[in-house]
């Protein structure tokens, strides 16, 4: 029992790597979130669960092809429209997303999002998770390249 105990009280107490949006005890409004921002391509870290990252971005124009070799990553529209490309083994397909849609994109195949018109998404991924993956092209001037950002609202 005593050991049980122990493990309890350990769970409970925050851990130093926990990012400080996870502690927010408080409801979080994506549209307020969404208007504390304005970079595209760079995720606002909202929440955490358990391990996991819940990050907002603000996406425009195209990301690039990246692979996340050890994880899925789950996509939400927001607002607007998100396009995917995905190369699989059976060659190359685009995924469209509406307003509302969710998809996830399985871990090891390359993927690039991209949305011509604007787009709001809320992606969840692992915490420490680069948002262009372990492996990637080139990354341009409008990408951030992150691990994702603390949400200032």
């Amino acid at each position: 029992m005593a050991q049980t105990r122990a493990t309890q009280t350990r769970a409970t107490q925050p851990r130093a790597t926990q990012p400080q949006a996870a502690q927010n005890s408080e409801p979080v409004s994506l549209a307020a979130a969404l208007a504390s921002f304005d970079e595209l391509w760079s995720p606002r870290i909202v929440t955490a669960v358990n391990d996991y990252d819940v990050r907002l971005a603000k996406v425009e124009g195209e990301h690039v092809w990246h692979t996340h070799d050890h994880t899925d990553e789950f996509f939400l529209v927001v607002e607007g429209e998100l396009l995917i490309a995905l190369r699989e083994s059976g060659g190359e397909r685009t995924v469209v997303l509406p307003k509302g849609s969710v998809f996830t994109v399985p871990r090891g195949t390359e993927h690039k999002p991209s949305s011509p018109s604007g787009a709001a998404i809320l992606v969840i991924e692992p915490t420490g998770t680069l948002s262009v993956g372990d492996r990637h092209e080139e990354v341009p001037d409008h990408v951030d390249a992150t691990t994702g950002h603390v949400l200032n609202s």
